[in-house]
Formats: structure tokens, sequence, C-alpha cells
């Protein structure tokens, strides 16, 4: 499998369920840069929240939101791969606000399959009873947004070889999509 060198900061994004977790390594891995991994940014109060089936408040998401777009930001120019739901726009706007040149990976699927992979997902705290708040808040990439939309049916590789390729296409489209220096 070939490694494909990025400067760009991809954020992979979408509801709770989507595989960010999982497909964020798998991404990093072929982008040969470092993955983060977004749920590590949270305060411990928010994942008591979560935890709890309460969902958060655009308050208490912006310490998160801060804290990855500071990584981001280090990263600008070298490259990396950090997930996070990034669900609304506004949410969006505060990372490229942080991190000027971030992309995003937008993970979308039917809500019948990411519901299952949810339900049999082991040791997280995130409970099924919140997506339907995941969904209500989700405000899909805009086209002014750079970014790609990436289906996550089928296998973890094959959904990070369409990502891949949706990114190579991205950049032959929109090269102002690279990071400022």
């Amino acid at each position: 499998m070939q490694q494909v060198r990025t400067p760009h900061v991809v954020v992979v994004m979408g509801v709770a369920g989507t595989g960010k977790t999982t497909i964020g390594p798998l991404l990093a891995a072929r982008l040969g840069v470092p993955y983060a991994e977004g749920d590590d940014f949270h305060p411990p109060a928010n994942i008591a929240r979560m935890s709890a089936g309460v969902p958060l408040t655009d308050e208490d998401r912006r310490p998160w939101l801060d804290a990855i777009g500071t990584w981001a930001h280090g990263r600008a120019g070298l490259g990396g791969v950090v997930s996070s739901s990034a669900l609304k726009r506004v949410y969006r706007d505060r990372l490229r606000a942080a991190a000027p040149g971030v992309v995003f990976v937008h993970l979308t699927g039917d809500r019948a399959l990411i519901e299952d992979r949810m339900a049999h997902r082991q040791g997280h705290f995130m409970p099924t009873a919140l997506l339907d708040s995941q969904f209500a808040t989700l405000q899909p990439l805009e086209a002014d947004e750079a970014g790609v939309a990436v289906d996550v049916s089928g296998s973890p590789e094959e959904i990070t070889a369409r990502a891949v390729a949706a990114l190579r296409d991205l950049e032959r489209v929109e090269p102002h999509a690279q990071p400022s220096q």
C-alpha cells in the first residue's frame, strides 16, 4: 500500500459511530502523518455528560474545539489527521480560524448502519441514545468548505481508500485548500 504525503491537516468528521476513530489512524498512515484522537481533547466534564446521555452544548464544545484547533495549528504545513465530530458549520469555522487550511473528510452513511455499528462497539462513552441528537445537530459540509464526503459502507480499508482518492481529487480541483504558510 503506497503512502501519500500531505501538508494538510485533515479533520475526520461525522456523527458518532461513523468510524472516525477507526478511519482516522488508517488515513493518517496512508498520508504519512500523525493521528490525534479527538475524544482525547475532551475535558472530563464533557465525557461525563455524554456518558450520562446528555448532549453537549455549544459552550461545552468550545474548549474541546479550541484544543483540537491548537493541535491542528501546530501541524500546519506538516500535515496530520485528527478526529472531531465537527457537526456544525460554526464548529468547523472555529477549527479553521485556529488552523487555516484544514480539510474535512465527512464520514457519512445510512442511519441504520451507523446505529448498528454503535450498538456493537465496546468501551466507548457515547451511548446510542445520543445518535438522534447528533443527526439533528449535523450540518453537512457546504460548497465553500474545503472537504469531501465519504460513504462509510464497506470495510475500513475500503473507506480509507475512498477518502484518499477523494482528497487527491480535492487537491486537483481546489488548490486554495493548501495550508497557509
